[in-house]
């Protein structure tokens, strides 16, 4: 089964995590099939804290694949905040 979940990198105590796509049957920090975007739980100031390519995003579910809980969520939130500044400019 495909997966698109989460890969731990940073340095200890300053986590970052990448969105990739891979076998479920890899481990966690293994081969992959594709990258989609990353994840920093520590952003701040103007650093992004989540990058998504979402219509790949899309591909791969609408392939089969299945998304962790955590990246369902950061999806989701994505989606909120994309769709905010439309709204406001409207």
């Amino acid at each position: 089964m495909v997966k698109i979940r989460l890969t731990r990198g940073g340095a200890k105590k300053r986590p970052f995590y990448h969105i990739i796509v891979t076998d479920s049957r890899s481990a966690r920090d293994g081969r992959n099939i594709e990258r989609l975007g990353y994840y920093n739980p520590i952003a701040t100031g103007g650093e992004k804290r989540v990058e998504l390519d979402a219509e790949r995003v899309k591909f791969w579910v609408g392939q089969g694949a299945q998304m962790t809980d955590k990246v369902a969520d950061l999806y989701k939130q994505l989606g909120k905040a994309g769709d905010q500044p439309a709204a406001a400019a409207a």
